[in-house]
């Protein structure tokens, strides 16, 4: 799956950005802050549009971010996928037959390398790397696990997506509507 060769994942905040999302040519897109109320509606709204949506799990409020989660999500929602940081919830979602993002940040070479360990357990489809505007990491990740790397956070300009795509991204997660309208 390249996202139907969308470069951008717009990544909805808020109720504006979702409508923005449904609105655009954009297929998938990526549903970030929420509550656990908010969620049937807004699928609803996605698959109305003829769209897909990757879920965070864990910025879903209102939910535990574990696999009980996950099954209850890919059964009654049916998300495109699930992002999350913790390999329970990656696990699950692979199970379940949706695609699993693996979250990691760039915090130290510490928390790299137990990512790296964590990444070759779990075997994530995609690994989302925040920051996502060191282009030699997004190379590096990608080499190092052969999983595609989607790039995310402080992501602000044309320049920054197209460094991460030019250093390997199979795509960018950006919530900023301009960057959204550029690609």
């Amino acid at each position: 799956m390249a996202f139907d060769e969308q470069q951008i994942l717009p990544a909805v905040r808020e109720m504006k950005q979702l409508d923005k999302f449904l609105e655009s040519d954009y297929k998938y897109g990526v549903l970030l802050d929420s509550h656990l109320g908010q969620l049937k509606g807004i699928m609803n709204a996605v698959k109305r549009a003829d769209k897909e949506m990757f879920l965070h799990v864990d910025l879903i409020q209102g939910l535990k971010h574990d696999e009980y989660a996950v099954e209850f999500l890919c059964q009654e929602l049916k998300p495109a996928g699930i992002i999350s940081t913790r390999s329970s919830v990656i696990v699950k979602a692979k199970q379940k037959g949706v695609y699993a993002v693996q979250r990691i940040f760039l915090l130290d070479s510490t928390a790299l390398e137990k990512s790296y360990s964590l990444i070759q357990k779990v075997q994530p489809d995609y690994i989302e790397l925040l920051p996502g505007i060191i282009p030699s990491f997004i190379q590096e990740v990608h080499q190092k696990t052969g999983i595609p790397v989607l790039a995310g956070g402080l992501i602000r300009t044309e320049q920054d997506v197209a460094g991460a795509l030019k250093a390997g991204a199979t795509a960018v997660t950006t919530s900023k509507r301009d960057l959204w309208k550029t690609y």
